[in-house]
């Protein structure tokens, strides 16, 4: 079993830049399918971004795509994702998810069986 730990958010003006971090413990990150969601107030959980275990594949959802980057690093079992030209509604709390069974990248939030906490993102204009 996996346990991840999300850190990194905060608060910024529109335009800034934030690198979250999704830390791992208890398995290597490596053998897992990692996606980040986040979810503003009074609406549904969303994806972001994810990259597969097998060949560090990459999808973004269209609201985020040339802005964000997603990216792991083995060695310290974290996968990143960086967020540049941050807009007001990129808002939201932040959550990484993990899943070893995952040959796609999937954009359910009911296909990652592992989930952080959590990280608040809030970027003002």
């Amino acid at each position: 079993q996996v346990q991840l730990l999300e850190s990194g958010g905060g608060l910024v003006q529109a335009g800034a830049s934030l690198r979250l971090s999704c830390a791992a413990s208890g398995r290597s990150l490596r053998m897992y399918t990692v996606g980040w969601f986040r979810q503003a107030p009074g609406k549904e959980r969303e994806f972001v971004a994810g990259i597969r275990w097998n060949d560090d594949g990459t999808d973004y959802a269209d609201s985020v795509k040339g802005r964000f980057t997603i990216s792991r690093d083995n060695a310290k079992n974290t996968v990143y994702l960086q967020m540049n030209s941050l807009k007001p509604e990129d808002t939201a709390v932040y959550y990484c998810a993990a899943d070893s069974r995952l040959v796609v990248i999937a954009r359910l939030r009911r296909s990652y069986d592992y989930w952080g906490q959590g990280t608040q993102v809030t970027v003002s204009s």
